[in-house]
């Protein structure tokens, strides 16, 4: 048996950001069509609970294509310059099912969680939007940067971490990348007033985004958050927000930034008012106003992983890139 490899470096060759936006916007439209599908991922945490090992399948009969990404999510790595997403896709085809490629999956899960929030932004955001918070500086941070910028005009940049250094380094990152200015704010939490899009990309149990402080119009990517027990956002802020989610039965089981307001009796599910996917259909309305607070929660699909592996493939397979073994 053949299988093709594909490495850290030639998915980020392959896969630009541009690009994986188009193929996430089909990705979701075939999901909000139900063409395609994706199970609640089965998660083992460590007996520390420092980190997590999911298994993530999916099947999308448009492209004929199905698979699984396993992955290790450790928060903590971040502080050890490791990433803290580490694994592997495993590419099938659909019609006799035998295995076509290996992708490494901490390269995909960043470009494509950024494409995913792009997506969202691009059908949420008002069309003026250029002023941009990022609330927590690791690896999402560029990809964001970079996502947010091929879809709305962004001029202001600012930028907040638990970790002040990751926020420094991700200025500078900002400025030698694409020429932004990132103002660095310090404090206990980040000053969003006058914020266009905030995305937070942190790992954080508690919030670190509170309602009181967002201004009208504001679009958010919630982004970091992925357990039923953990959020970036304060209950009032998703109040405030006209909801939209990936896919609706994963952010009934998963999604904390949704589940603990629930929880609480302050929301109930139908406060959500459908999938990205719909939107991009033309089935639902996102922005309704130019002051509607929009809020996007992101818990990231195989169905995404599987779209972009398989982009990925027959890039690798007509440029003659990745390389094959034998099993």
């Amino acid at each position: 048996m053949d299988l093709l490899t594909i490495s850290a470096e030639e998915v980020t060759e392959l896969l630009p950001m541009k690009d994986c936006i188009s193929v996430m916007g089909e990705a979701l439209i075939n999901l909000a069509r139900r063409l395609s599908s994706a199970p609640l991922r089965e998660v083992i945490w460590t007996s520390e609970k420092s980190g997590l090992l999911a298994s993530m399948p999916a099947m999308d009969n448009g492209l004929g294509r199905f698979g699984v990404k396993v992955l290790s999510v450790f928060p903590g790595n971040h502080k050890l310059g490791i990433d803290s997403h580490q694994g592997i896709v495993v590419l099938f085809d659909a019609k006799q099912g035998q295995p076509l490629a290996i992708v490494n999956a901490g390269e995909i899960t960043g470009i494509r969680t950024a494409a995913v929030s792009a997506i969202a932004t691009r059908e949420l955001a008002r069309e003026d939007a250029s002023d941009l918070v990022i609330i927590g500086c690791g690896f999402q941070a560029i990809k964001h940067l970079e996502a947010m910028c091929l879809v709305r005009p962004i001029t202001r940049v600012r930028a907040w971490d638990l970790y002040p250094s990751a926020a420094e380094s991700f200025a500078e990152k900002a400025l030698s990348q694409f020429g932004l200015d990132v103002e660095v704010q310090t404090g206990e939490k980040a000053l969003v007033e006058g914020a266009d899009i905030i995305c937070t990309l942190t790992p954080s149990n508690e919030p670190v985004l509170f309602g009181q402080d967002l201004t009208p119009g504001v679009h958010i990517n919630a982004v970091g958050s992925c357990s039923p027990v953990a959020r970036e956002l304060d209950s009032e802020a998703v109040i405030k927000s006209r909801l939209f989610v990936d896919l609706i039965e994963s952010t009934l089981a998963e999604a904390g930034d949704i589940l603990i307001p629930i929880a609480e009796g302050k929301i109930t599910k139908d406060h959500i008012v459908g999938e990205v996917g719909q939107i991009c259909n033309g089935e639902i309305t996102g922005r309704r106003s130019a002051n509607d607070i929009t809020m996007f929660e992101a818990l990231g699909l195989a169905v995404e992983d599987l779209a972009a592996s398989s982009y990925i493939y027959e890039k690798a397979i007509t440029t003659v890139r990745g390389t094959m073994i034998k099993l």
